[in-house]
């Protein structure tokens, strides 16, 4: 469906840098991205979780590089990883010098607990050496204990003070392939640090809000702080940081930004949440639809509202839509690309909503590689 004037964001513009083979800022779209649970140094296992979350639209995956085992099962992992890798340095700079030489995309690196400048300037020759970007990854959490001291707590101001003086210690060395996070497990501290260092800098911001606790949670937090942030033009890549199985966090995160319109992945589902007017059963409707459409990468909209209070007005609004025909109904309507089509009983809705989704998956795929072989 179209996107009205009154739902465009103006985003940000800042340079763009690159991650691998995946460009970040500019004009890129917004990278979703994740981390691995697993430990490391099982390249196994940890390239098994990468591939699950890979599968379900990440472009990015960050792995934690704790110790040399770590260090010494990058270069496999990252070999087999169909996305680029960042290695999640904190504490031992030599993590850092390891991970690029391994082949990291990324280097993520704490200001706070990363050591002295001079280690700072050793992790970017690396870099530079192996051409790989760097995060500057704030949070609140861990901030230097200079800034503590100044600022009395952590504050929007500590923070930013922390990831533009460590921006010019990377900037002073000619470097300027970097992002930046200023993460805070509290929404208000993560929003105003965010809005703050946009105005000071041009370079791409990686968002988060850290710790946010687990699925239901973890969600609604991200969404409100990572969704304001949005909403303002602000971020260029986004992590939901959820106690979670990290594929959870791909799925929040392309929901985020599918919300406010930023990008389309899969099956947008609009549902009612019902009451006593439903023709039939939403909840466990919806709920079957969802699993059963998981595979479907294509974008597109289904709208399944019970009723038909609003049931035509959204079903005009999308590109597949059912409406049931109240409460003692046996059948309902579909709608197709906004038109009324047919009519359906709804004991068969399930599997008919199923086939009509993919159908036209497969219609928008086949166009697209023929509209792709005509462009070459």
């Amino acid at each position: 469906m179209s996107i009205r004037p009154w739902r465009d964001i103006d985003r940000r513009k800042s340079r763009q840098i690159m991650v691998g083979n995946t460009p970040v800022g500019g004009d890129a779209p917004i990278a979703v991205q994740s981390m691995t649970n697993t430990l490391t140094s099982d390249a196994e296992a940890t390239i098994r979780q990468i591939n699950d979350i890979a599968e379900a639209g990440a472009d990015i995956v960050r792995v934690s590089c704790p110790d040399k085992e770590s260090t010494d099962a990058l270069s496999t992992i990252v070999k087999n990883s169909p996305v680029p890798i960042i290695a999640d340095i904190h504490f031992h700079y030599k993590r850092a010098l390891e991970a690029a030489e391994a082949g990291a995309a990324c280097l993520r690196i704490n200001p706070g607990n990363i050591g002295s400048e001079e280690r700072v300037r050793e992790v970017i020759q690396a870099a530079k050496d192996h051409g790989c970007s760097i995060r500057i990854g704030v949070n609140a959490g861990s901030l230097e204990k200079d800034l503590l001291e100044k600022y009395g707590e952590p504050c929007p101001e500590a923070m930013v003070e922390s990831a533009l003086d460590h921006a010019r210690i990377l900037q002073d060395k000619d470097f300027h392939e970097f992002k930046i996070s200023v993460k805070a497990s509290d929404i208000f501290l993560t929003v105003a640090a965010y809005h703050a260092l946009a105005e000071a800098i041009d370079c791409p911001l990686h968002l988060g809000v850290t710790e946010a606790g687990g699925l239901r949670i973890g969600s609604v937090k991200s969404a409100i702080g990572m969704g304001s942030l949005l909403w303002a033009g602000i971020g260029d890549t986004i992590r939901v940081s959820l106690s979670a199985d990290p594929v959870e966090e791909i799925k929040v995160g392309f929901d985020i930004l599918k919300s406010l319109g930023l990008r389309h992945r899969g099956v947008n589902v609009i549902s009612c949440p019902s009451c006593a007017r439903q023709g039939f059963n939403v909840i466990e409707t919806v709920e079957k639809l969802e699993q059963r459409l998981a595979h479907v990468t294509t974008p597109m909209s289904l709208s399944v509202i019970g009723c038909v209070v609003n049931g035509p007005g959204e079903a005009r609004e999308t590109d597949i839509g059912f409406t049931g025909g109240g409460a003692g109904k046996e059948h309902g309507m579909i709608y197709l690309d906004g038109d009324v089509d047919h009519r359906i009983d709804n004991d068969k809705i399930l599997d008919h909503l199923v086939e009509l989704v993919e159908k036209k998956a497969a219609e928008i795929k086949a166009r697209e590689e023929q509209e792709s072989v005509a462009a070459e």
